[in-house]
């Protein structure tokens, strides 16, 4: 599926989500070439930890896109209130319909159907009204997910595992985070590797596949 598809967007809520969430997977599209798009809806300054002065998520999330070769020109970064979006629906889905349109993407990433935060759960439900015509993919967020159901696999390598690792680094503000550490990432892509009968892998939900 991913080698014939060139050109993908994945939907971030909030900074680290697509690295949380598919970061491994990023790295493996990188090194196969593909045209990487990459939109966050928020800068989260109001979640901004104890410590830590207003503005430093964007920063680790620039540093962190760097790291992962995410062109400047393809950082599609909006400015919405973290834990508001269910009051900007609308204006969320005109958004998701500008990028449609200017990005004409063949594949979108965007947070599972199952997963329970009111702004993944937003961009879930608009996003998959705004690319009803394209190819989607839910990407796995335990901590947040009642339930996954793992319907496509991308087989990764270890240094893919490790890029993810590398670029979630970036994100010093995230580290007092349960799931923000190396055992647990390390665990869940040999978790998901078992179930293919491979070494590593990153699970998504099969939300629309269309045969050209």
């Amino acid at each position: 599926m991913l080698s014939s598809l060139e050109k993908v967007l994945i939907l971030a809520p909030h900074p680290d989500d697509a690295e949380f969430g598919l970061g491994a997977t990023i790295v493996k599209l990188q090194n196969m070439g593909k045209e990487i798009h990459v939109a966050v809806f928020s800068n989260c300054e109001k979640s901004t930890p104890e410590g830590f002065e207003i503005g430093a998520i964007e920063k680790e999330m620039y540093a962190s896109f760097e790291y992962l070769g995410i062109k400047k020109e393809h950082q599609h970064i909006l400015d919405f209130e973290v834990r508001e979006f269910p009051s900007k629906r609308q204006e969320i889905l005109e958004t998701l319909i500008v990028l449609r349109k200017e990005i004409k993407p063949n594949l979108v990433f965007l947070p599972s159907s199952s997963d329970v935060h009111q702004d993944h759960k937003t961009i879930h439900e608009e996003g998959v009204r705004a690319f009803k015509y394209t190819n989607l993919l839910g990407y796995e967020m335990p901590w947040n997910n009642f339930g996954f159901t793992s319907f496509m696999y991308v087989n990764l390598s270890k240094e893919d595992i490790e890029g993810k690792i590398k670029a979630l680094d970036f994100y010093q503000t995230q580290k007092h985070r349960s799931y923000s550490n190396v055992d647990f990432v390390m665990s869940l892509a040999k978790l998901r590797g078992i179930q293919i009968q491979q070494e590593y892998a990153e699970s998504f939900e099969l939300i629309r596949f269309i045969q050209m």
